[in-house]
């Protein structure tokens, strides 16, 4: 009898778990997994729906539908399903600027048993042509270019680089391009130097960093005429990063080089009143075996003036650079920064900050 009773025990609460799971809601997706096979990139976007049915014995909802990336946008059913119910979770796909295969995903959270699921769309986007305005998106005045900014990267104080850029007319009659406020380092002129209505160029650069003779991050305009009329707000921008290349040094160079070390490398002026000025020491050693050389310290802005006390320090030497904030015509939160390079190959620029609060009576 007791072995009958035990067994009979072991069937109720079976049959309890299995009534307790049936009770719970479940979702169930007809698919999850949709290939939109080859898609048009210049017909816009696709979209598909998941169907799915709540196969449990309670109400249903779904807490959040999330799609892994910004092309695609999920929309669901929010009411809660019934058992038995059924709703659809629609995926909308944006392949703009997306050429090429694409999989993404979507990610269903629920109240249900199966409480997550993932969703995923597959297919290949077949690139639009391009127009002008694809290929040249900068839009000055009479032409079309790729860029206002003509990079020259990383760049050796002794060294020369050139750059192109492409342009198009967009005139009407032919367009002579020339260009003023050219500094002495750049030699730059556009190819042809008229241009035909709608037809293409290349503005040529070519930038000498030894007549720069300048350290770090810099930056030039130079501005574009159009048949010799200056207009100043056609302006382009060049720019380079000039640093010593370490890259031959030896493994004894190296470790005979200077070590620049900056304690302290930010400054927080607190709650000052607009007009103030304050000023800060900020120390600088070498902890290297060979002279340290500050080539250059720039500030972010004109309101903070920067002195340094020495510009080549002996190994164990220490000097300070003194950074001045003017407040004057400034208000709220401030966040400014100091440059400095030097010739420690291992760390050729060094970034200090300097913030505080400017409040007016």
């Amino acid at each position: 009898m007791k072995r009958i009773f035990i067994i009979l025990a072991v069937a109720i609460l079976g049959t309890s778990v299995m009534s307790a799971q049936h009770a719970k809601a479940n979702l169930n997706f007809n698919e999850t997994i949709y290939d939109f096979g080859e898609i048009q990139e210049s017909k816009g976007k696709v979209e598909h729906v998941f169907s799915f049915k709540n196969t449990g014995g309670q109400p249903m909802v779904l807490h959040n539908v999330k799609a892994s990336c910004g092309c695609t946008t999920p929309e669901w059913t929010k009411t809660p399903i019934p058992p038995g119910g059924t709703g659809e979770v629609k995926a909308t796909f944006d392949p703009r600027n997306r050429p090429g295969n694409f999989n993404k995903t979507i990610t269903v959270q629920s109240n249900a048993q199966n409480g997550t699921v993932v969703l995923r769309i597959t297919g290949k986007v077949l690139p639009r042509e391009k127009t002008v305005e694809d290929i040249y998106p900068r839009n000055m005045d009479l032409i079309r270019l790729e860029s206002s900014h003509m990079a020259f990267t990383k760049m050796t104080p002794d060294q020369k680089k050139s750059e192109q850029l492409k342009i198009i007319s967009t005139s009407d009659a032919p367009l002579k391009i020339s260009f003023a406020n050219v500094p002495k380092h750049v030699t730059i002129k556009s190819v042809p130097e008229v241009l035909k209505p709608n037809q293409a160029g290349v503005i040529t650069a070519t930038y000498d960093a030894s007549v720069k003779n300048d350290w770090g991050f810099v930056t030039d305009n130079v501005f574009i005429n159009f048949n010799d009329e200056k207009n100043y707000k056609n302006r382009l921008t060049l720019s380079a990063s000039i640093e010593e290349d370490f890259n031959s040094w030896s493994a004894e160079k190296l470790a005979e080089a200077p070590v620049v070390s900056i304690e302290e490398k930010t400054w927080n002026f607190g709650d000052i009143t607009q007009g103030d000025k304050v000023t800060h020491k900020f120390m600088v050693k070498n902890d290297g075996k060979s002279e340290l050389v500050i080539r250059k310290v720039k500030a972010s802005c004109g309101c903070t003036a920067i002195k340094p006390a020495k510009t080549v320090l002996a190994p164990g030497e220490t000097t300070s650079i003194v950074a001045e904030f003017n407040s004057a015509h400034k208000t709220g939160r401030q966040n400014k920064s100091v440059t400095i390079v030097t010739n420690d190959p291992k760390n050729t620029t060094t970034l200090l900050r300097i913030s505080g609060n400017v409040t007016i009576q």
